[in-house]
């Protein structure tokens, strides 16, 4: 058993595999494209075949209509599929619905790429499928010794410590949807009002039989008429243009510090991981090498000198 240091190349492109011919999560058109999840900085308009989630598709849809790909090969978790010598299987990521692991198996070497991912449990997503591999390719968004997302349930208390309203921002895709079905359990008293961009990714959560959370879509009559315990939930772009809103609170769901200063309540909610289920998931999928990308690993080089052999892509 040989493992290539060439399996993945990154380039202007993506990241390619020689060895079958394909990128994963490519930046621009190419001709065979395996998509690990549905959000913007993994996908692209226009491949010739896409090869992704029945979800995945759906969102590729939604933001890029007909010109989401030419042909999507769509697979379930857990079914292999081959681009040329190579085996590839989607394993859930846990990270936002249809969001997958990448299992490459070449020559006898089982290459793990993991997209963006979560070990936090999600209502609105299945959880993570880790198993063991020869590499781990991971992400590294989060790879510091000194990030630890604390418990969602107890951020989410914050809110309940005031009835004005909230204008909570949030991705459309993934994060909103999570903090629906929290808020819904954790601050049941709070009424949840969706921005018309965040409900057509609702609406594709439902068909997927996500159907167990109430909202209703924004309306500027209802929050006159009944301004207490209200949050309106809507993304970046708009939550960034209210910078001068008055009469309300202001919070962002993110795991990044610095993206909550000058908010009225810290909300550190992430969908991804830490530095402590970035180990555990070292630990579980046990590899002899591990790759990093999207994110900073000399942390990790650092921790496992001398025990693991840690590469930045």
């Amino acid at each position: 058993m040989i493992i290539l240091d060439d399996f993945l190349i990154i380039n202007s492109t993506g990241i390619y595999c020689s060895y079958g011919d394909f990128f994963i999560d490519a930046r621009e058109a190419v001709k065979v494209s395996v998509v690990s999840h549905g959000h913007g900085d993994h996908i692209t308009s226009g491949s010739s075949r896409v090869f992704c989630t029945a979800p995945t598709k759906s969102f590729m849809e939604l933001r890029y209509n007909k010109n989401a790909a030419r042909d999507f090969q769509v697979y379930d978790y857990g079914v292999p599929f081959m681009l040329r010598d190579v085996k590839v299987t989607f394993l859930s990521a846990g990270h936002i619905l249809g969001s997958s692991l990448v299992l490459m198996e070449y020559k006898g070497v089982r290459y793990l790429y993991t997209g963006d991912y979560k070990l936090q449990p999600d209502p609105t997503c299945p959880p993570i499928a880790l198993i063991k591999a020869d590499v781990l390719i991971t992400e590294s968004t989060f790879a510091n010794p000194c990030i630890k997302h604390p418990d969602p349930s107890v951020e989410l208390n914050k809110l309940n410590g005031t009835t004005h309203p909230i204008m909570l921002g949030a991705y459309a895709l993934g994060k909103a949807q999570r903090l629906t079905a929290l808020i819904n359990k954790h601050c049941p008293e709070k009424k949840i009002l969706l921005h018309h961009s965040v409900l057509p990714f609702h609406r594709i959560y439902e068909q997927y039989g996500y159907i167990d959370w109430h909202y209703m879509p924004y309306g500027r009559k209802f929050i006159k008429e009944h301004p207490e315990n209200v949050i309106y939930l809507v993304p970046p772009l708009t939550f960034n243009s209210y910078f001068r809103a008055k009469n309300l609170l202001k919070v962002f769901a993110s795991g990044w510090k610095g993206l909550q200063s000058k908010n009225d309540i810290e909300l550190f909610i992430s969908d991804h991981v830490d530095w402590p289920d970035i180990l555990n998931t070292i630990d579980v999928v046990d590899p002899q090498e591990i790759w990093t990308l999207h994110g900073d690993g000399k942390a990790l080089v650092d921790y496992y000198k001398g025990s693991r052999s840690v590469k930045i892509l």
